[in-house]
């Protein structure tokens, strides 16, 4: 039994944290307790230190872990190499060399976390030399997939089941932001847990407020650029159900004065990884992209996602609403549908081979139907959706129980005039901040972290997070002791830029401003 002052001590050594999340605590003694577990945690709500965390406690072992996508296995990468958390990744990034140098070193178990795509997973030679890695457990990002009631179901992590033949020993922990009760039992079934320990945490965000709204293309478009100027200077992300209305959108909003960049499919990975990178380090406040847009994105504040489409699940638009406000702020979810949508969702669901498929579609496009539709609280909804049994009826936080925001109804402001400073465009660039906080000393900190993560070729967010600049501004250390007193900022990650931070902390007192960071 690990003591609690053993792993706070590992939670403030490497996170720079003092306290756990809800849940996260007891997700972790789980795994430490070679315990088969499902997690059903909202995004945001801290999934990943829950087996990062065990992976960094149990020296010579490795946990792995199994994610569908390359730009968040870098991402976490790169964030445990800054916290001295050896981990790896292995997809098709990689050449074949590079890959051959992960495998040899995964078996000397120089790794505390490897992570492995599905696809990769489910081949026999994978299988082969991962029983020589000392694996302590294996842990199952988006664990939805599996379920053929998931609304993202993908056919490679069927093959996940076979995990428990060839490892019948080690834990298995299955993770997911948004399942419903039957695709818990699934996930449970088909990875052939043991008797697992369950953590659903609740799906309540009451800091998110609905806002469901039926349009025209013309209404859509007025409605899109009010918002945006609602929001202006602080994070938001639009969803547009193709390519080519991203294309569109940020050409639209090019016009009216709203800096915005494009995130589909179809770009190239630089582009799509720079485009990205500027949204996450505010240096454009506005991103449009498709849904291949935000699997593990991590940053807390952003005041607004908009939809410009009707979603094809419940659950899909409660994991897309879902990345704004999770810093725990009020921020607007705002779904602007179209009749033609529906049309849309009905074609692709028609054109079905599978009739269960077909059948399964079906019932996802009735709930999203019942969701928009007037009458009944939207906040009640989700929650009934994802099986809870709320005892109260209506909230104070969406359109149908509290009415539309005024600013909604008004018509949207024009567009200030853009100013450069430091031969950069800068629009919209300064967040709203509280009262206690500095904006000057935020845009001059916010700089730094920019210029410092292009200096060495990473993610911004991945030197420190909104929420831990923000404490930055707060408390203004003026020594290493007092910067680790700061939240997210451990052992490591002060080590390598707590004299940087103490520098520019000083240079700001000393009169320097935003414009002379470079």
């Amino acid at each position: 039994m690990i003591a609690d002052a053993e792993l706070l001590a590992a939670l403030r050594r490497y996170w720079g944290y003092d306290s756990f999340r809800p849940l996260q605590e007891r997700i972790v003694r789980s795994l430490l307790g070679g315990r088969d577990t499902c997690v059903v945690m909202p995004t945001g709500g801290g999934k990943s230190l829950c087996y990062q965390l065990p992976a960094a406690m149990l020296p010579g072992k490795t946990v792995v872990v199994v994610s569908p996508l390359i730009a968040l296995m870098q991402d976490q990468a790169a964030q445990l190499a800054q916290m001295g958390i050896a981990a790896a990744l292995l997809n098709s990034s990689l050449t074949e060399s590079q890959k051959s140098a992960v495998i040899r070193e995964a078996r000397e178990g120089k790794y505390r976390l490897l992570y492995v795509s599905p696809e990769r997973l489910a081949r026999e030679d994978t299988l082969a030399w991962l029983q020589q890695v000392p694996v302590s457990l294996f842990a199952i990002d988006e664990a939805h997939c599996i379920s053929e009631w998931g609304h993202e179901f993908r056919p490679d992590y069927r093959q996940l089941s076979r995990l428990r033949l060839h490892f019948p020993e080690c834990p298995i922990a299955a993770f997911t932001a948004s399942a419903t009760r039957r695709v818990r039992h699934d996930i449970i079934d088909q990875l052939q847990l043991r008797d697992p320990d369950k953590y659903i945490a609740s799906f309540h965000r009451p800091n998110l407020r609905y806002i469901v709204k039926e349009c025209n293309a013309r209404t859509q478009q007025d409605l899109l650029v009010t918002a945006l100027r609602k929001h202006s200077g602080s994070s938001v992300i639009v969803y547009s159900p193709t390519i080519a209305r991203v294309e569109e959108t940020v050409e639209f909003l090019k016009e009216r004065g709203i800096g915005a960049v494009p995130y589909h499919g179809k770009m190239d990975a630089a582009t799509r990884r720079t485009n990205q990178e500027r949204w996450m380090s505010d240096e454009v406040r506005v991103l449009v992209g498709t849904v291949a847009f935000g699997l593990g994105i991590n940053k807390a504040a952003v005041r607004a996602v908009i939809h410009l489409s009707l979603p094809k699940s419940i659950e899909q638009y409660y994991q897309e609403a879902g990345r704004a406000g999770r810093d725990g702020e009020p921020a607007d979810c705002l779904l602007l549908w179209q009749k033609r949508d529906t049309a849309l969702l009905v074609h692709f669901i028609k054109e079905m081979t599978d009739a269960a498929e077909q059948a399964r579609a079906w019932q996802r496009y009735d709930e999203i139907r019942g969701f928009v539709a007037p009458g009944r609280c939207r906040h009640h909804q989700i929650y009934v959706h994802f099986g809870e049994k709320p005892k109260w009826k209506a909230c104070s936080a969406c359109d149908t129980c509290s009415g539309e925001p005024a600013w909604l109804t008004k018509p949207a402001e024009e567009p200030q005039p853009e100013k450069r400073k430091g031969g950069r465009k800068q629009r919209g660039q300064k967040k709203q901040v509280g009262a206690d906080i500095n904006p000057d000393l935020r845009e001059y900190l916010r700089e730094w972290r920019r210029a410092t993560a292009k200096q060495n070729g990473i993610a911004a967010f991945i030197i420190m997070h909104d929420t831990s600049l923000d404490e930055l501004c707060r408390k203004r250390p003026r020594s290493l002791a007092e910067l680790l007193g700061v939240s997210g900022f451990g052992e490591r990650k002060t080590e390598m830029y707590g004299e940087q931070i103490l520098d520019a902390l000083k240079s700001f007192r000393e009169g320097a401003s935003a414009q002379g960071v470079s």
